[in-house]
């Protein structure tokens, strides 16, 4: 009895871990593990670092390209500022011609309507003429005093009695021979020209 225990330990003593049915866990592969995980000597934070870049004194090329599109947009900016300026002098002479012509449009409306007005009292003057020629001694001052007011408006009353013959100014109803050049030998109705343009000529008989 007293042999049992040496033997039992002998027997454990010799039995491998594995024959009796307990696993052993085996030492993990490190290297297959570093290059799952990117850890290691290479993949290591901090294993890798990054060069200090060179200074350089000459300028980047996005600066130049900056300073180049500024430049073009300067150049840009005048030439439209200068077109601009240009379109605005152009319609700034147009619009005066404009004006001018305008106030010139309305001088000549004014001058025609007066004009036709004097047309229309120039058979209120013959009919003052005749009545003066009858001895109507009222006649006489009423007309003087009309022509008066139309004569300091630009009226002029052509009597061309003894003065050479013009067929711009005269209209010759009667002609007599004579020597030497037309002259008006008689005035039979008074003509009237109006700031330079013929309102009637004067009706005159002629001799020459």
């Amino acid at each position: 009895m007293t042999d049992e225990p040496d033997d039992i330990v002998d027997v454990f003593d010799e039995a491998e871990p594995d024959a009796v049915g307990v696993p052993t866990a085996s030492a993990p592969d490190r290297s297959e593990h570093s290059a799952t995980t990117g850890e290691g000597s290479a993949g290591a934070p901090g294993s890798e670092r990054s060069e200090p870049q060179a200074i350089s004194d000459e300028p980047d090329a996005s600066e130049a390209s900056l300073e180049e599109q500024i430049d073009s947009e300067i150049v840009q900016l005048a030439t439209e500022r200068d077109q601009f300026k240009d379109i605005a002098q152009r319609l700034q002479a147009d619009f005066e011609n404009y004006r001018k012509r305008v106030l010139k449009q309305q001088d000549e409306i004014v001058e025609r309507a007066t004009e036709g007005l004097v047309g229309d009292l120039l058979p209120v003057l013959d009919a003052c003429d005749a009545a003066a020629q009858h001895g109507d001694e009222a006649a006489g001052p009423i007309a003087k005093a009309l022509v008066d007011v139309l004569e300091k408006q630009g009226l002029v009353k052509l009597a061309p009695e003894g003065e050479a013959f013009d067929p711009n100014l005269h209209e010759a109803v009667a002609h007599e021979p004579g020597d030497g050049e037309s002259v008006v030998v008689e005035v039979l109705r008074p003509g009237y020209v109006w700031k330079g343009r013929v309102l009637r000529p004067a009706m005159v008989r002629v001799r020459g």
